[in-house]
Order: structure tokens, then C-alpha cells, then sequence
């Protein structure tokens, strides 16, 4: 008989959530996760005394959202952070120019009317795109039509538009605009306002977790599944379940770290080599006082003092100190994270200083990530690669053989590379295993009850 009934590997948000449906069904359950500390890529250092999101930061919109139901009915306090979906416009925004001249409102309002515009026709595009099209090849038809229209915008607020086309794939999915399918931004769309997390994000997991038999730094090697059991090789020992349901992230997946016997039928499999994981860093830095506008949700530039750091977002909210957050995603996350802190911090330093001059102070601290070096991540989201489509998603999560499960943002295809994804998919993850659908607001006043 085996050991348990099931076992999830992974403690982030969608292996946590699984574990606790199941636990609360009545199922001896074990969680294994890899790392010293529950959360996967929400992980929230507070050593300085105030929280600092490493991984995960945003909900993206928050109506119609079962993770924020989740967050009111723990009572997590938030904070409204309405761009972190990367908008054109909506919030306050001070926006700098190619000659890192700080625009006008006038100008700005124009710079936000030119990107809405753009959009409209890279829909267009997008909705007769053909199978494998980019969206490079989308955005580059909409905006050579532009320059051909008979009110053609010139050459200088085009090419701000494909760098803002570039910067936004980047920063939303971590990849070159090139290898992002067409269609990579479909599911992008943001219902509601965005928040962060004061306490830090990943209270979420850690209070779901809390109470179960989570074994921590248990580095899963192989998986093999029989007809009623699987059995699961770590580092520290074989483990044996009636079942496995498998959170751990896409890039560890992509990259074999977990060996699977038999191997994964083409259903599976195939989604698997489709999908794409990006890399997005995040570097903050705080200074000794605040030298940038007030009431500005971001900072963005455009054109050349843009092309490596882009935006700059205002989190001194969350700490009481005056913060700055910005973003190496993509193929420069992929360079930037070679580098040192030091030579990260320079660069980041010289792109303010040619929007605020060069009197600003030094940053007093500095948080830098390096996630497509983590091995237990490998990547920080997921996105649609060129020739995947948003069934893929879906299709990873099996099951196979009724025995092996997978969950985590990148299986949920009508929200992935997001928190609300990764704990939809541990609820569906869940219902499959149970049979039966889940009540969430049993779930939330579980937790509650076993805090007392």
C-alpha cells in the first residue's frame, strides 16, 4: 500500500493550495519541495525589516478574481498599484522622451493617443495572423501601415511605439517580441484595479501551507508511475503515493531536471516543448530621500535613454522609504543577470541620471534577482512561444495514466505567468483528484480555524 495518497511536489501557490483541498478532504498527503522555505516564485525577503517581493508582486485585476475572494476572506492587506499590468496610460505616469526631456502633459496625452492607435491596428493584425506568426511579424504589418496612412505619424513616434511594443513583451512575458507568438498577449487583458502586497506576497502560501506535511529541501529526480501508484526518487529518499500532482515550473520541466518512466505521452509532452519560459529580474533600489515626482505611480522613457531600462515604478509605499523598481526581462534580464551587483546598479544609475541629472544621490540599498539562475525555477513565467497556442496550457495538466497531475500558472491557460493562475490550477488540480468540485469558501475559513 502506498505511503500516501497523494504527494505534491512543490509548495508554491498551486502545489500549497492542491495540498490543503486534499488534506481538508480527509487525504494523507505529503508536499516535497525542493527549496529551504515554502512560496516557489513568491518569496518575499524581509531581513531589512520591511517586505521586498523577489518573485511575484501584483494581483492583475482584481475583479472577477477568485485570488483576491481568497485575499479578503484571510484578510491580507493590499495596496491599489494599478501598472504593473504595463499601461500606455491610466495612472499618473512621468514620461521622458528620446533627449530624456520630461514631456508635457500635452505630449504624453499625444504618446498615450499614438500607442491606443497602434494597438488597434496590431489587433487587426493579430486576428488574421497566420499559425506561427510572431508578434514581431504583427506589430511590424501594423505599424509599417501606419507610416503608410494618410495621416502617417512620423518615423521618430513609430519607432518609440515598436520600442514600447518590445519593452511591454518583455516585461509581460519575459521574452524577445520575436519568439512570442502572435496571439502570446490575448489573455493579457486587466478587469479591475491591480494591488500589492505590504505584508509581502507570500503570506498567501505560507498560511495556506501551514499545519501540513510539507518536506522541505527534497530535490525530486524521478518520477515513475505504475498502474495505481507512483513512486518518487528525491535526494533524501523514495517516497510512494496512489498519485502525484506536480507543480514545479516550467523550466524545470523544459530543462529534464525530473526524469519521468514512461516517459510523457505526446499530449503532454508536446504542450511541454511548445511553451516558452521567460526570464524577468527585478532590480530595486532605495535612496536616501526621493528626487523624482511626486504623485507618479511610474517612471518611463522612451526612445534611447529607454533602451535598456525602461520603466521605474514607485513602491516606496510598501517600505516608507523612497524605492524605485525596475525590470531586466528577457534577453537582457538573460545578459543582466551575469553581471554583478555593482556593474547592475552602474548601469540602472546611469539610465536615471540621464532622465533626473547627475546630482541624484546613490541608491542606499539594493534587492537584485537572478531567477533564470535559479535551479529550481529556471525561469520566472511562463508565455506562448511562436507556434504554441492558449490550449497548450491547458493541455499540460494532464492527467496521465489517471495517476500523475500538473499544476502551476503555466497550466492554466486562461490566466497563466500569474499568482491567480497558479491557484486556479491548484483547485482544479484538486477537483480531478477528488472528483468533485471544491467550495473556496470552506477552503479560506479552514485556514482561518487553524489559526485559531
Amino acid at each position: 500500500m502506498p505511503e500516501f495518497d497523494t504527494i505534491v511536489i512543490g509548495a508554491g501557490m498551486s502545489g500549497a493550495t492542491a495540498a490543503r483541498l486534499l488534506a481538508d478532504a480527509g487525504q494523507r498527503v505529503a508536499v516535497l519541495e525542493a527549496r529551504d522555505r515554502v512560496g516557489g516564485r513568491m518569496h518575499t525577503d524581509r531581513s531589512a525589516g520591511f517586505c521586498v517581493d523577489l518573485g511575484a508582486s501584483w494581483i492583475h485585476g482584481i475583479e472577477d478574481s477568485l485570488l483576491w475572494e481568497l485575499v479578503r476572506a484571510l484578510d491580507v492587506p493590499t495596496i491599489e498599484f494599478t501598472v504593473g499590468s504595463f499601461q500606455a496610460g491610466g495612472r499618473p505616469i512621468a514620461d521622458f522622451d528620446g533627449d530624456g526631456r520630461r514631456m508635457s502633459a500635452a505630449e504624453s496625452a499625444q504618446w498615450i493617443a499614438d500607442v491606443e492607435t497602434a494597438d488597434r491596428a496590431v489587433e487587426q493584425e493579430i486576428s488574421r495572423s497566420s499559425p506561427g506568426n510572431s508578434y514581431l511579424e504583427a506589430t511590424e504589418r501594423a505599424l509599417d501601415a501606419l507610416e503608410r496612412h494618410r495621416d502617417a505619424m512620423d518615423a521618430e513616434r513609430v519607432d518609440e511605439i515598436r520600442e514600447f511594443f518590445r519593452h511591454r513583451v518583455e516585461e509581460q512575458c519575459g521574452t524577445w517580441i520575436g519568439d512570442l507568438d502572435a496571439h502570446g498577449l490575448d489573455e493579457d487583458a486587466i478587469e479591475g484595479d491591480e494591488v500589492v502586497f505590504p505584508r509581502g506576497y507570500d503570506e498567501l502560501p505560507g498560511r495556506i501551507a501551514a499545519g501540513l506535511d510539507v518536506r522541505l529541501e527534497h530535490v525530486v529526480r524521478r518520477i515513475v508511475r505504475g498502474a495505481d501508484e507512483v513512486q518518487i526518487e528525491t535526494d533524501r529518499g523514495v517516497f510512494t503515493a496512489a498519485r502525484a500532482i506536480v507543480t514545479v515550473p516550467l523550466g524545470v520541466l523544459k530543462a529534464g531536471a525530473i526524469a519521468f518512466e514512461p516517459a510523457l505521452p505526446p499530449e503532454v509532452a508536446a504542450p511541454l516543448a511548445r511553451l516558452g519560459m521567460g526570464v524577468f529580474n527585478k532590480i530595486f533600489l532605495q535612496f536616501p530621500e526621493r528626487f523624482w515626482e511626486e504623485g507618479v505611480y511610474a517612471i518611463r522613457a522612451l526612445g534611447e535613454p529607454g533602451e535598456h531600462w525602461h520603466s521605474w515604478y514607485d513602491v516606496s509605499a510598501i517600505s516608507g522609504r523612497p524605492t524605485l523598481l525596475t525590470f531586466a526581462a528577457g534577453p537582457f534580464g538573460r545578459h543582466v543577470q551575469t553581471l554583478t551587483d555593482d556593474a547592475i546598479t552602474a548601469d540602472a544609475m546611469a539610465a536615471l541620471r540621464r532622465l533626473y541629472g547627475d546630482d541624484i544621490p546613490a541608491p542606499v540599498a539594493r534587492w537584485i534577482t537572478r531567477w533564470g539562475q535559479d535551479p529550481f525555477s529556471q525561469g520566472s513565467y511562463s508565455h506562448l512561444a511562436t507556434g504554441s497556442s492558449h490550449g497548450d496550457h491547458d493541455a499540460l495538466a494532464g492527467p496521465v495514466d489517471g495517476v500523475l497531475h500538473f499544476a502551476g500558472e503555466a497550466t492554466w491557460g486562461a490566466e497563466p505567468a500569474t499568482v491567480g493562475g497558479a491557484y486556479a490550477s491548484g483547485v482544479r488540480a484538486a477537483e480531478r483528484v477528488l472528483g468533485h468540485a471544491v467550495d473556496l469558501d470552506a477552503f479560506a475559513a479552514g485556514v482561518l480555524h487553524s489559526e485559531g
